[in-house]
C-alpha cells in the first residue's frame, strides 16, 4: 500500500525535515512519489513514477525551504494502475464552481460499481483517481440541484455520506483538500497518525521521528481549516480488514510490475 503525509497550519514554516523523514520510507514504496503545495498563492504539484530516492527533481525541491500552510506528500506502492506519471498521486480536479480538489489515497477499492463509469474519463488507470472524480462529480450534481455553491457544512455532510458508502469492503485512507478545507479519513486500524502542535497539525501513515504522534480516529471523516478541527462525522461501521482473497489479488498485481530496482540513488 501507499503512505500519506499532510500538513495544515495557520502559520507556514519550513517542514523539510518532516518531508525527508517521510520520503525515507520510499524503498518499501518504490513506485512513485508526489508533493503538493496547496496554498492558493503557491499551488503546485510535483510527481514522478520512480523511487523518491532516485529523483533528482525531488532532491532539488527539498534543497529549498518548503514554507506553506497546506502540503500533501505521497509515496506509492501500486495495487492498481501501471507505473506512469498519470497514476502517481496527488490527483487534482476542478469542480464546476472553480474549486480545485486535490486527493492522496492509501488503499484499494475492491467493490464499488459507483466508480466504474469514471474509468472512461480519467487520465490514468487508478482507483484513487476515480475516487476523486466520484467526490467532485457528486459535489457538482448537488450544487446544480440546489442552484448555488454548497457551504462547508453541506460539503462535509455530502462527503460524509459518500465516504460511508464507498468505505464498505474497501480501504479508504485519504486526505482531500478543496482549496480551503482539509478532509481526512481512515478505516484501517493503525494506518494513519496525527501530531498536533501550536500552529497546526500533521498527518502521516507512519509516525515520524519528531513529535507526539497519536492514532487518528477510526471510521470517522474529519474536516480541518488552518490546522484546527471544524467538523467530525459520526463513525461508520466499515472498518477495513484485509481478506486472503484481497491479499492474493495485491500480490499478483505487484508481481506483474516491471522491476523498479534499477538505477542509482541520488540522495
Amino acid at each position: 500500500m501507499c503512505e500519506l503525509f499532510a500538513y495544515s497550519s495557520n502559520k507556514p514554516f519550513a517542514i523539510n525535515e518532516y518531508l525527508k523523514d517521510f520520503y525515507s520510507h520510499c524503498n518499501h514504496h518504490p513506485h512513485g512519489w508526489g508533493l503538493a503545495l496547496l496554498d492558493s498563492s503557491n499551488y503546485s504539484i510535483y510527481k514522478e513514477p520512480i523511487n523518491a530516492r532516485r529523483s533528482l527533481k525531488l532532491k532539488n525541491i527539498l534543497k529549498n525551504p518548503i514554507i506553506n500552510k497546506n502540503v500533501f506528500a505521497h509515496i506509492r506502492l501500486a495495487t492498481i494502475g501501471d507505473l506512469t506519471y498519470s497514476n502517481c498521486h496527488p490527483f487534482n480536479k476542478k469542480d464546476d464552481s472553480g474549486r480545485i480538489w486535490t486527493l492522496i489515497h492509501n488503499g484499494t477499492i475492491f467493490d464499488s460499481s459507483d466508480l466504474c463509469k469514471y474509468s472512461m474519463i480519467q487520465e490514468g488507470t487508478t482507483d484513487s483517481e476515480r475516487v476523486l472524480i466520484y467526490f467532485v462529480d457528486n459535489i457538482n450534481k448537488e450544487e446544480f440541484r440546489k442552484g448555488r455553491k454548497l457551504n462547508i457544512k453541506e460539503r462535509f455532510n455530502l462527503l460524509t455520506n459518500l465516504v460511508n458508502n464507498l468505505s464498505f469492503n474497501n480501504k479508504l485512507d485519504f486526505m482531500l483538500f478543496d482549496g480551503e478545507y482539509l478532509y481526512v479519513h481512515m478505516n484501517c486500524k493503525d494506518s494513519l497518525h496525527y501530531f498536533k502542535f501550536n500552529n497546526g497539525i500533521m498527518f502521516s501513515t507512519k509516525a515520524l521521528s519528531n513529535g507526539n504522534w497519536k492514532d487518528l480516529p477510526l471510521n470517522t471523516l474529519l474536516c480541518f481549516k488552518d490546522g484546527k478541527l471544524l467538523f467530525r462525522a459520526e463513525p461508520h461501521n466499515n472498518e477495513y480488514i484485509e481478506t486472503p482473497e484481497q491479499l492474493i489479488f495485491i500480490k499478483k498485481f505487484l508481481s506483474s510490475l516491471n522491476d523498479v530496482s534499477e538505477g542509482d540513488y541520488v540522495w
